[in-house]
């Protein structure tokens, strides 16, 4: 995270959670509680991609929706070291992520070219939440913008 600059481009290949406005702060929840060892994932060096999985794909969500934006930094504060969305941030959520050594991507809402690479998805958690659950996904080169890091933003 220490090398990279806003405006830089990066290719995300691995495993990354994706979580959303309905899941994300039941998972803040059991971060505060503790239980997130439960899901059987690291949230240490991952990846959330705010989206959701649906049978069309996965394409980002504004990332500045409140249930989104305020888990940027206890989710950072967690292990979390990329938040993966669209949309300008607030400065203080870019300070934050600075804070804690994370940083915030933009990704094209392309969701047909992100189909091609994704692999294999998991649902984790909170299934009753359908498309909004947690889930995992293995992607190959998902394209992205570093958007906020080191205390700047390309949207300012």
């Amino acid at each position: 995270m220490a090398s990279l600059l806003v405006g830089d481009t990066v290719s995300i290949t691995g495993y990354i959670l994706c979580g959303r406005d309905a899941v994300l702060p039941k998972l803040l929840k059991m971060v505060k509680e503790g239980k997130i060892d439960e899901l059987g994932i690291s949230l240490l060096g991952n990846v959330v991609f705010h989206t959701a999985v649906s049978p069309a794909g996965v394409g980002p969500t504004s990332s500045n929706k409140l249930e989104i934006e305020s888990s940027m930094e206890p989710l950072s504060k967690a292990g979390i070291k990329l938040h993966l969305g669209k949309g300008a941030i607030n400065k203080e959520t870019v300070e934050a992520l600075d804070k804690h050594n994370a940083v915030y991507a933009v990704i094209p809402p392309v969701t047909a070219l992100l189909a091609n690479k994704t692999i294999e998805q998991k649902l984790v958690a909170f299934p009753e939440l359908g498309m909004e659950a947690l889930y995992q996904l293995k992607i190959v080169q998902y394209p992205a913008i570093i958007a906020a890091a080191h205390g700047r933003s390309i949207y300012e």
